[in-house]
Order: C-alpha cells, then structure tokens, then sequence
C-alpha cells in the first residue's frame, strides 16, 4: 500500500518509511487539490488529520485515514490495524526522501561514515536520491524495539 500524508503527520510519515511503505510526505507548499490529485494518479492512501480534506477526499473516492490522536503510537496503530505488515520490508526506505536503499559495499563508505561507525559494522545501506546512508547502530535497536512494541 502507498501512502501519502499531509503536512501536519511527518513523524507518522517517517514511521511508515520504517515500516517498509511507500510515503509521499507533503510540504507546506501543497494545497487541498494538490494533495487530492497526487493521491490520484499515484494511487496513495491519503492520511491527514484536516477533516475538510478527509471530507473531499473520501467525496472523490479515495481511501482516507483521517488521524484524531496526536500520539504517534496511536496514529501507527490506526493506520496499521487493517494492513498486512511485512517484516522483510522493514528499514526498505530512506527516511528523508522515501525512495528504496540498497546495500553498498562497505570498503564504499569509508570515508562517509565516522570511524567507530565503520569499524563496528559490516552492513551499510545507501540512497542513492539523496545520498544518505544507514546502518545498524542503536537508532535501528531502538526503531525495532518501538516496531515490536507495537505488536
């Protein structure tokens, strides 16, 4: 399933990065329209916790989770209730802009990554979008104990 969350939900966006799901997260400089007519033609799950926009999008056939709680824990709950989760998906996105990573050899990140990163793991993950790269450090720990916590 894919994704798209309005400008108020960028936290919940990123956590269902984590999750492996394909999330268009918009910026302030999209308007209701905008939103409605990316959700279209890229056939995204539009989230949002404007109940107008949630009214007009629900009027144009869309699916739409309309977001009450402030919560993070909540929000991942509402939107994740009914949908199929796939562990192999986890950890499948960049954070930052969305699009898939891939491993990378390590001998390529040597000079990117502090030291002790590099010496202490053998597995790194790239985008190659926005050039970010990812590892297995304590951030990941702690984003799969959250992952787990929500089971």
């Amino acid at each position: 399933m894919k994704f798209l969350c309005d400008q108020m939900l960028g936290t919940l966006a990123k956590w269902l990065r984590v999750y492996g799901f394909d999330t268009f997260f918009a910026n302030s400089k999209l308007d209701d329209a905008d939103l409605i007519e990316i959700a279209k033609k890229e056939k995204r799950a539009l989230i949002t916790r404007d109940k107008t926009l949630s009214q007009v999008a629900r009027r144009e056939n869309l699916k739409v989770y309309e977001i009450k709680s402030t919560d993070i824990d909540e929000q991942l709950k509402q939107v994740l209730k009914d949908i199929n989760v796939d562990e192999k998906q986890f950890f499948s996105r960049c954070l930052l802009c969305n699009s898939p990573i891939s491993l990378i050899d390590k001998n390529k990140v040597k000079d990117k990554v502090p030291k002790l990163v590099y010496k202490n793991n053998q597995k790194f993950w790239y985008c190659s979008k926005c050039n970010k790269i990812y590892w297995k450090g304590s951030h990941h720990d702690n984003m799969l104990k959250k992952i787990k916590s929500m089971d």
